[in-house]
């Protein structure tokens, strides 16, 4: 079946229609804004972008307040479990400092798991450091173009036979797939939120029957038609009328 011309030309066909994710996407589905600085520096050489020259585990301590242990520390990634726990809930009647010592640990949190995750899926960089230590100025960047550039860093890679596991932005991913084809979407998640991956907050399919759900998968991609492709890009009044009326 893999050498099949007629199969693949019309796997090809569809895959021309559906197009490829691009930031309007990211924009809706995740909330993210496009326009602004770019992200740049904290993926590689962060250390350079640490105010004062100071070490970065003594801008970790002045920043969150806290520093973990060394059994939680891998170079400089820390265990998410530590994160969870240790900025789990912010106490009642905090003072201004630790709201802004939590929110920086919760928005690392969500930077390190959730839109530039890597393959372990348990540990956070510190390379946001630069980033979470002004708040005000988080909403400055263009935090789509970085998550969609990230992912498809991570496609990329896992285009490598001897690469077995994907990382990423991965709600993206699928957010994006069940959007474009919703023959592939489970059933009773149709009706529509903002942002757009919201509606798959709670969608968390057991592993018991992941070989037959590859396989149905499968089946349906070798029988997917062109037409069964959403072929329109956003339509703004469309997607904000849909969120509102559901």
């Amino acid at each position: 079946m893999g050498d099949d011309p007629g199969r693949l030309y019309r796997l090809d066909g569809v895959a021309h229609i559906a197009g490829v994710i691009n930031d309007e996407d990211v924009a809706y589905q995740l909330g993210l804004p496009v326009d602004g600085d770019y992200v740049s520096g904290c993926l590689t050489d962060f250390h350079l972008y640490i105010e004062g020259g100071r070490p970065a585990w003594q801008w970790f301590h002045e920043l969150l307040g806290v520093l973990p242990p060394e059994n939680q520390v891998q170079k400089f990634t820390v265990n998410c479990t530590w994160f969870q726990e240790t900025f789990a809930e912010c106490p009642d009647g905090a003072d201004e400092e630790t709201v802004r010592r939590f929110a920086r640990a919760y928005i690392m949190m969500l930077l390190g798991t959730q839109l530039f995750a890597d393959k372990s899926g348990n540990r956070i960089h510190i390379r946001w450091l630069p980033y979470v230590a002004r708040l005000e100025e988080m909403g400055r960047y263009s935090w789509a173009l970085a998550a969609l550039a990230w992912l498809y860093r991570c496609m990329c890679r896992v285009a490598n036979r001897h690469v077995v596991k994907l990382a990423g932005p991965l709600q993206l991913l699928q957010s994006w797939i069940f959007w474009r084809f919703p023959t592939l979407r489970p059933s009773g998640y149709d009706e529509i939120s903002w942002p757009l991956a919201s509606r798959w907050s709670g969608y968390n399919p057991g592993i018991s029957n992941k070989g037959p759900r590859v396989q149905m998968a499968r089946m349906k991609i070798d029988l997917l038609q062109p037409r069964q492709v959403r072929k329109q890009n956003f339509c703004h009044s469309q997607v904000i009328v849909s969120v509102y009326i559901t």
